[in-house]
């Protein structure tokens, strides 16, 4: 998932726009129209701290030749209108209003990171993932995640997401019902996810009774998650819906080889030890998981 810093436009096979000075692209940015540079492709790397304005309002602009997309603190992009087909990886990090169902009409995005999303248009994660009929590779945020899940999602969606086989959560809090909602639907309907990455975070002094409830209760994953090889936890923290959470994707993961703890910084010797002795208490439904405890979070 990392790779999602990669190049916005990669037409040529040398890309010299991106490696000269950042001021010197600042500078060719404020003397060529917005409109004219996304059509030459001269902005070959990222879209970063962009305002748009009224630049690209109005007729749809083809870009038949846009394979990867990733903007960054952007502003006005609810006139952003192109068409890119052919755009096989979409990253949307901090892009207040944007209307992001208008770049989801590629039907070759297999890898989508989005973060910080703010509401640009009506819509939840089903809406989402039904756009996105390939997708391998998803990175989401807790906060996202929170506002995609926050209608009623169905807990079964009409269709899964067979072509899902990398999943990261970032900030994810598991306290957060919304949150575990969303998460646990990506995870009940993602029948071929192989790898996950879960990047916790504990918002202090929340009220996690609700979460913990509903992961105490019996079939609250109600799914065999029958691929999933490999997870780490990052910033485990040892609260009882963290722990839970992980109670449950041991238990529905018949062919995981590996789980990995990454303790957060804030947490003692003593607590991680805890933690430890928590999680090794934990039922299997794999005799070949093996756990590893890695002292600090990356």
């Amino acid at each position: 998932m990392e790779n999602y810093r990669a190049g916005l436009v990669t037409c040529a096979k040398e890309d010299r726009i991106s490696n000269l000075p950042e001021h010197l692209i600042d500078s060719i940015l404020e003397r060529v129209p917005l409109e004219e540079a996304v059509r030459t492709s001269i902005l070959s790397k990222n879209w970063r701290n962009v305002d748009f304005g009224a630049s690209l309002c109005g007729p749809q602009i083809s870009l038949p030749q846009l394979k990867k997309l990733s903007m960054y603190s952007c502003t006005n992009v609810s006139n952003f209108n192109i068409k890119a087909t052919r755009i096989w990886s979409l990253a949307v990090f901090t892009c207040p209003g944007v209307m992001l169902l208008q770049l989801l009409h590629s039907p070759c995005i297999s890898r989508f990171a989005i973060r910080d999303f703010v509401q640009g248009e009506r819509m939840n994660l089903e809406w989402v993932l039904r756009n996105l009929p390939v997708i391998e590779a998803l990175y989401i945020d807790g906060s996202s995640l929170k506002f995609l899940s926050a209608e009623n999602i169905p807990k079964w969606l009409p269709h899964p997401v067979n072509s899902l086989k990398h999943l990261r959560l970032r900030n994810f809090e598991v306290g957060d019902l919304d949150q575990l909602h969303g998460a646990l639907c990506l995870l009940r309907n993602s029948p071929n996810l192989k790898s996950s990455v879960i990047q916790l975070y504990m918002e202090p002094q929340v009220d996690v009774g609700l979460a913990s409830n509903h992961l105490d209760t019996p079939n609250c994953l109600d799914y065999t998650l029958k691929q999933l090889q490999t997870v780490e936890i990052i910033s485990l923290e040892g609260s009882g819906p963290e722990l839970l959470f992980i109670k449950l994707l041991l238990a529905h993961s018949p062919s995981l080889e590996s789980l990995t703890n990454r303790p957060s910084r804030d947490s003692d010797v003593q607590k991680r030890f805890d933690i430890a002795k928590d999680v090794m208490q934990f039922p299997r439904a794999s005799t070949n998981a093996k756990m590893f405890y890695l002292d600090l979070e990356p």
